[in-house]
C-alpha cells in the first residue's frame, strides 16, 4: 500500500490541519505587569490583547472605585496608541490619571447619557482597532453584551477594560454574575507605605485576581501604579512570599 503522503488529497488535509494547529498554538500578545508573582498566574505571562478584562473596586465606596479606575489607567498607559475611555459620569480627575502613567493627551473621552450607549461606543471602538486600549465604565455587564465586546476585541486584537462602578451597594452583587471576560480583578485601598520621615508614602492596594481563564485566582498586596503605569509587590507582602518560599524548600 502506498504511503499516505503519496495521496495529494490526504497531503493537503494534513497541511491544513498542521496550519490550524499552528495557529491555535501561537501565543496571544500580552501585556505583562512586570511582577513575576502576578504574571505567573496569567496565561502567556500577562494580560491578553484581543480580550476583555473586568476591574472593580472592593466596595461600593468612591475610594475603592477610584483605585479600580487608576489600576485600569495604569494598564492602558502601558499600551501603545490612543486610549478610548467611555463613561456616563465625567468625574475623572485627569491629574490622577497622569500620575498613573496615562497622560490625558492620549485619551479620547466618549461621554454617553445611558449605559447602553457606553456599551455601543466600546464595541465600536474595539471593532475599529489600532488603539492602545478601550476603557468603559459600567454598572452592569450582561453576558450577551460581554460576548459582543469579547468578539470585537478578538477581531482587532485590541484590549478592552471594563471598570465596574456602583451607584449603590445593591448593584455591587452584579459583579459576581458570569461574563465573557478573560480576567476579573478587584482593587481595595490599603494604608499607604510607611516613610522614614513624616509624609505620605506610595499608595497601596489589595489586588484580587478573582477569575482568569486557564489559570488560578490569587491575592496580592501591591504598590499603586507609578508614573509609568507599573505596580510592584508591597514590601511586606514580598517578605511573606519569600518566607513562605523558604519554608517550602526547607520542608
Amino acid at each position: 500500500m502506498a504511503h499516505s503522503s503519496a495521496n495529494p488529497v490526504i497531503t493537503e488535509l494534513l497541511e491544513r490541519i498542521s496550519h490550524l494547529e499552528g495557529g491555535l498554538s501561537r501565543r496571544k500578545p500580552t501585556l505583562p505587569f512586570g511582577v513575576p508573582e502576578i504574571d505567573d498566574h496569567l496565561p502567556d505571562g500577562g494580560l491578553s490583547f484581543g480580550a476583555l478584562h473586568e476591574i472593580a473596586g472592593g466596595g461600593a465606596g468612591t475610594v475603592d472605585g477610584a483605585a479600580a479606575a487608576l489600576f485600569a489607567a495604569g494598564i492602558a498607559a502601558r499600551t501603545k496608541g490612543k486610549v478610548i475611555w467611555c463613561l456616563t459620569r465625567p468625574d475623572l480627575f485627569l491629574p490622577a490619571l497622569a500620575q498613573a502613567g496615562l497622560h490625558p493627551d492620549r485619551v479620547i473621552f466618549v461621554e454617553a447619557a445611558r449605559e447602553e450607549d457606553v456599551l455601543a461606543s466600546m464595541e465600536e471602538a474595539l471593532s475599529f482597532g489600532g488603539l492602545g486600549a478601550v476603557v468603559a465604565e459600567l454598572v452592569r455587564l450582561p453576558m450577551t453584551a460581554s460576548r459582543r465586546l469579547q468578539l470585537a476585541a478578538e477581531k482587532t486584537g485590541a484590549m478592552g477594560l471594563v471598570v465596574r462602578r456602583w451607584r449603590r451597594q445593591t448593584e455591587a452583587s452584579d459583579f459576581g454574575q458570569p461574563t465573557a471576560s478573560s480576567t476579573r480583578w478587584r482593587v481595595s485601598v490599603l494604608p499607604s507605605e510607611k516613610l522614614p520621615v513624616p509624609g505620605v508614602g506610595r499608595a497601596r492596594w489589595f489586588l484580587e485576581l478573582m477569575r482568569v481563564k486557564a489559570g488560578e485566582c490569587a491575592e496580592f498586596e501591591i504598590g499603586a501604579c507609578d508614573a509609568a503605569g507599573f505596580i510592584n509587590l508591597s514590601a511586606g507582602f514580598a517578605d511573606r512570599q519569600d518566607q513562605a518560599g523558604r519554608s517550602r524548600h526547607s520542608g
